[in-house]
C-alpha cells in the first residue's frame, strides 16, 4: 500500500463499479451515476466546492499509465466534471459543473492523493469493510442487495459458498491436486457465477456443491483449471471481468475439456423417467397450486455472463423481470420484448461474427440463421430448433410477425397470457444469445496468446 499524488485526468471511474456490474465505458459509468444518484451527486458536487478538498484517498489500481476506481468514484467523478463539464450526460447538468466549477474558491486541484494497491484481492477485502451510512449523498452509500450481488458474483466472497474449498478438497481425494498451490482467490473469482460452475459441470445454487454432469468430466476438468492457474498459465488478471472469464472457458471448451450435454445429469434423470413404468413412477401425495406470474421474465436465475457491452440488454432484462407487470404494462412489455429479442440476436451475430447472415436480412432471417449456427455446435436440440425454424412463418403466432405487430399495429393488441408463451418459447434461444462466445477471442486462445 502506498498514498500518492496521481493527476485527476489518469484516474479512470470504473466501468466494472460493483454497484452497476459492468458497463461498456467510463462515459457509460458516469452516465448511470447520474441516472442513479443524480441528487447525491449534485449534493456530493456542492459539498466538494464548500469544502475544497476531498477528505478521503481514493482506492485505486493501475492500469498501464492510468489508474482504475475502485472506492471514491463518485467523488471523482464529481471532480473530474468540476475539471470538464462537457462530459456531465446531460446539458442541464453541464451547466451545473459550470457554475459549481465558478464557486470554487482557489486553484483547482489537478492531482489527488491517492491510496494506491497493486494486490487486487486486497482490493476487494477493503471494499467488503466499507459502505455504511450515506448522509444524503455526501458519505458513502451503502449497497443495496443488487450491489453485493455484483460483489459476489465478480469476486465469489460473501456468499457462504467457497467454490476453491470445494474443489480442492474433491480433487484431493481423486488424487488430482497439482504439484504447486491451489491459487483460491482465483479459483473463487473465475467460477464466482452459476453461469460459470454450471459450464465446468457444478452448481452451489443452494450453498453447498453438488455436480451437475458426470463426476469424472467434471473432476478432469476441474484438474485442468487448477493446473492452468497454479502453473500461473493464467493469472488474474486473466479473469478479472466476465469478458475474459469467459474467453478462458470458451478455450476449455473448444479444447473438449468441459462437460457437455452429453454429460448431463438431468438430461440422464429425465431420460430413465421417460424409461420406468409407470407403475414404478412416485406419485406425489400433495400437488401445490403453482403462482401466477407478474412478470414476463421469471425471478429465476438464467446464468447469463452479464459482460460490460450488454448493459442496455441487461437494463431491459431487469425491467422485464423486476419493474413491469403484465397485466398493467402488456404494451410497454411487448415493445421492450420485440427490443430485447432483437439486441440479442445481434449480440450472437457479433461476437460469433456469423457468415451466414447478410446486411439485408430481417429479423426473422437473422433469428434463423443464428438457430442454425446453435445447431451446429449442439448448443440446441433437433426438437428446439424445428421450433424456433417456424419464427419466420407469418401464419403463426409464435413467430417474427406476431412482434412486429406488437409495435407497428394499431389493432394488435398483446395479451399477458401470449407474452408468457412467447416468453416460454423463446427464452432459451434468448439466454443463448446473451452468452454467446467471443469468435476474435476464441482465436486468440488457439493462437496460444493465453494469460501470463
Amino acid at each position: 500500500m502506498s498514498y500518492r499524488p496521481i493527476r485527476l485526468d489518469a484516474l479512470l471511474v470504473n466501468r466494472a463499479n460493483d454497484r452497476h456490474g459492468e458497463l461498456e465505458n467510463e462515459t457509460a459509468a458516469i452516465a448511470w451515476l447520474f441516472h442513479n444518484f443524480e441528487t447525491h451527486m449534485r449534493n456530493l458536487t456542492k459539498d466538494l466546492v464548500s469544502s475544497g478538498q476531498v477528505f478521503e484517498p481514493p482506492l485505486v489500481f493501475p492500469e498501464g499509465e492510468n489508474f482504475i476506481l475502485f472506492d471514491g468514484n463518485r467523488r471523482m467523478t464529481c471532480l473530474k466534471l468540476l475539471l470538464q463539464p462537457r462530459r456531465a450526460p446531460t446539458t442541464e447538468l453541464q451547466d451545473f459543473f459550470t457554475e459549481q466549477r465558478s464557486k470554487w474558491k482557489g486553484d483547482f486541484p489537478t492531482t489527488v492523493q491517492c491510496q494506491v494497491e497493486h494486490d487486487r484481492d486486497r482490493i476487494d477485502d477493503i471494499l467488503f469493510r466499507r459502505h455504511t451510512g450515506s448522509q444524503g449523498g455526501v458519505g458513502q452509500s451503502t449497497w443495496d442487495d443488487r450491489m453485493k450481488s455484483n460483489f459476489i458474483n465478480r469476486t465469489g466472497r460473501g456468499n457462504g459458498f467457497n467454490a476453491a474449498d470445494e474443489i480442492e478438497r474433491r480433487l484431493a481425494v481423486a488424487g488430482m491436486l497439482p504439484a504447486k498451490k491451489l491459487p483460491r482467490s482465483n479459483i473463487n473469482r473465475l467460477l464466482s457465477g452459476e453461469s460459470f460452475r454450471n459450464r465446468v459441470g457444478f452448481t452451489g445454487a443452494k450453498g453447498k456443491f453438488e455436480f451437475t454432469h458426470d463426476e469424472p468430466v467434471v473432476l478432469r476438468a476441474l484438474r485442468r483449471i487448477a493446473d492452468d492457474f497454479a502453473n500461473r498459465n493464467f493469472v488474474l488478471g486473466d479473469i478479472w471481468d466476465i469478458d475474459g472469464k469467459r474467453s478462458y472457458l470458451d478455450g476449455l471448451e473448444s479444447e473438449g475439456v468441459l462437460p457437455t450435454a452429453v454429460n448431463s445429469l438431468a438430461s440422464k434423470a429425465t431420460d430413465q423417467n421417460e424409461e420406468a413404468p409407470a407403475a414404478r413412477r412416485p406419485v406425489p401425495t400433495k400437488v401445490s397450486r403453482p403462482q401466477k406470474r407478474t412478470g414476463l421474465i421469471p425471478n429465476v436465475n438464467y446464468s447469463i455472463a452479464w459482460a460490460g457491452r450488454l448493459h442496455r440488454h441487461k437494463a431491459i432484462w431487469e425491467e422485464l423481470q423486476f419493474h413491469l407487470n403484465l397485466d398493467d404494462h402488456a404494451n410497454a412489455i411487448s415493445v421492450l420484448f420485440r427490443v430485447l429479442v432483437e439486441l440479442s440476436v445481434e449480440n450472437y451475430i457479433s461476437q460469433t461474427r456469423l457468415a451466414t447472415v447478410s446486411s439485408n436480412d430481417n429479423l426473422a432471417r437473422r433469428v434463423l440463421r443464428v438457430a442454425e449456427d446453435l445447431r451446429r455446435g449442439a448448443k440446441i436440440d433437433q426438437k428446439y430448433f424445428e421450433l424456433l425454424s417456424k419464427f419466420p412463418q407469418n401464419d403463426v403466432l409464435l413467430s417474427a410477425d406476431t412482434l412486429n405487430r406488437y409495435v407497428h399495429s394499431p389493432n394488435f393488441a398483446p395479451s399477458s397470457d401470449h407474452l408468457r408463451a412467447l416468453w416460454d418459447w423463446l427464452s432459451d434461444f434468448i439466454v443463448q444469445c446473451l452468452n454467446a462466445p467471443a469468435k476474435a477471442r476464441d482465436d486468440a486462445l488457439a493462437e496460444g496468446a493465453g494469460g501470463t
